[in-house]
């Protein structure tokens, strides 16, 4: 939700016992979840708009050669209900009593359950596990999303999967499509130069893992299920998301008389063992029983409780063991053997997985970049690969928008169909049509870096003064930008909850589909929708992300 779109601001009993608070664990079997039902450190929403907010206080107590493309099937919710489904309640109509003891219950059940992050008020939170913890921000009850919509969301997940893996093995593309922002964005032009000297030295990822979430928004005037953006580099949550889904479908079943919704609505989700899944696959194709999968974080890391989540299933579903590292730690602490083996603190590595490294803050000398690289000419799988990095950069988003680039990735008409009826408008900056309208127009307009993380992109009046002080420098430093078409998703009721309180707000959320898959040298291994996270913010926000502090972790309610 960091680069999502928004709309502008608008105007306008006691708890249960402890054995109603059991809810599916994410180590279950997929099957067995199905019959209960199947970015970051979270920080803060901006507190100044939360003073006018209606506070409810609660009592203090978580691709060369091409092959055929293979997509995994969507299967439908498979639900005992009539076609025509209600929306969920509107949460602002429930009874402020009644939403004390939702809030209260929802609290036990998240310390229960692990839904929790690190205090940003403490320091050690973000590095001593069980030091500090708090509830994750969460929304108090699902948000009501139209099926079909769903439904197709999760049918071209596996379709990204592919395109993603085709457009990695295209290196001539990669580098021409960004060669314009080596002189303009220092971070983009590192990752380039390390691309470069892979392409150089003909280095062949034989084994290629992608963990991925691509992110939507639904406009409300052309009900258009649009793509914000696709993550190709620490896709985060897909531990806490699991747990959201669990919490609201255990309150639903809870209050069913109150609320009078269907808890077999909301979707299931088991993103983290199907990560889990994927990561432990590709250390199997590695072939070390010895060597371990390593998670390369940040040194302060708030919202590690959904990483150790995904740690915890490698270990009891797969019995592989994870370790952490960062990158200053890897360049410490790694070598490369001459066999092309990885080995940091004397413990080979079969998989490198990323939740770090994916923003210039990131690398803070060159030790980290060193270390990047190591990675990079080693033989472990890496999650991803540089050319899968760059692979989901805004400005390879926007170029696969234009007319006939799908067509040099992918064959199947019907699947290139698919995935531009999920493009939004995308233009670089030097189609001055479209920047001479931007900058009459700005309100239909963001302006998005090459950034990852939220907080990065240029909305409103601030979209018309920096398109022409870039017209203005003339330094080409427009490359670094890429324009999109702004998307006004539909205005909704939500109660969000933080540090224990309630807030009712009006609200837009962003439905973000995970994808995984793996391949060797001969064949596909998995390529599948992977579970789902979903996000809602106060929709006077134009930026999100639960990890810059202004969206909550929701789930979804189909309708």
């Amino acid at each position: 939700m960091g680069s999502g779109c928004s709309s502008p601001s608008i105007s306008q009993s006691s708890s249960t016992c402890l054995a109603s608070y059991c809810a599916t664990s994410p180590f279950q079997s997929q099957e067995s979840q199905s019959n209960s039902l199947n970015f970051y450190s979270a920080t803060r929403f901006l507190e100044p708009h939360f003073l006018k907010s209606y506070k409810i206080f609660i009592p203090k107590s978580p691709f060369s050669a091409i092959s055929p493309l293979k997509c995994a099937k969507v299967h439908k919710m498979q639900t005992q209900v009539e076609d025509s489904v209600k929306p969920i309640v509107d949460p602002h109509d429930i009874d402020p009593k009644l939403v004390q003891k939702l809030a209260y219950d929802a609290l036990v059940w998240c310390s229960l359950r692990g839904l929790l992050v690190g205090d940003r008020n403490s320091k050690r939170s973000g590095t001593v596990p069980g030091v500090d913890m708090v509830h994750a921000p969460v929304a108090l009850l699902p948000m009501s999303f139209p099926e079909s919509h769903w439904n197709q969301a999760c049918e071209v997940a596996p379709i990204f999967n592919e395109l993603v893996d085709r457009v990695s093995q295209d290196g001539e593309f990669l580098q021409q499509s960004l060669s314009r922002m080596k002189k303009v964005d220092p971070f983009t032009s590192r990752l380039l130069e390390i691309h470069s000297k892979m392409l150089e030295t003909n280095k062949i990822e034989e084994i290629r893992l992608g963990l991925h979430r691509s992110d939507y928004m639904l406009d409300e005037q052309t009900k258009l299920l649009l793509q914000i953006e696709l993550n190709t580099i620490s896709s985060s949550f897909p531990g806490l998301s699991c747990l959201v889904s669990e919490l609201h479908r255990s309150l639903l079943q809870q209050y069913g008389e109150d609320i009078a919704s269907d808890p077999n609505r909301i979707p299931t989700n088991n993103a983290v063992n199907q990560f889990a899944e994927a990561l432990a696959k590709a250390w199997n194709e590695y072939g070390d029983p010895r060597a371990v999968i390593m998670f390369v974080v940040q040194a302060e890391e708030r919202n590690m409780y959904d990483q150790h989540w995904l740690s915890a299933s490698l270990k009891e579903r797969h019995q592989v063991t994870s370790i952490r590292k960062t990158l200053a730690e890897i360049d410490a602490l790694g070598e490369l053997q001459q066999d092309g083996a990885l080995v940091v603190d004397g413990q080979a590595v079969a998989v490198i997985y990323f939740r770090a490294g994916y923003a210039p803050s990131d690398y803070h000398s060159e030790s980290e970049w060193k270390a990047r690289l190591l990675m990079e000419q080693s033989r472990a799988v890496k999650c991803p690969s540089i050319s899968y990095h760059l692979s989901g950069s805004k400005k390879i988003q926007q170029e696969l928008a234009k007319p006939n680039v799908l067509e040099r990735f992918l064959e199947n008409k019907d699947d290139i169909a698919k995935l531009r009826k999920c493009f939004a408008g995308l233009w670089s900056l030097d189609e001055s049509d479209i920047v001479k309208d931007a900058i009459e127009r700005p309100e239909l307009y963001v302006m998005k870096p090459q950034r990852e993380g939220g907080g990065n992109n240029i909305y409103g009046e601030d979209v018309r003064e920096a398109l022409l002080k870039l017209q203005k420098d003339g330094t080409g430093s427009d490359a670094a930008y890429i324009l999109m078409q702004r998307i006004f998703p539909k205005i909704s009721h939500s109660i969000l909850m933080r540090e224990g309180i309630s807030h009712k707000e009006q609200t837009i959320s962003e439905l973000g589909i995970y994808g995984s898959y793996l391949r060797n040298k001969t064949e596909v291994l998995i390529n599948q929708q992977a579970g789902y996270l979903m996000r809602t913010k106060v929709s006077s926000s134009n930026e999100g992300g639960v990890a810059a502090g202004f969206a909550v972790l929701d789930s979804i309610y189909l309708v």
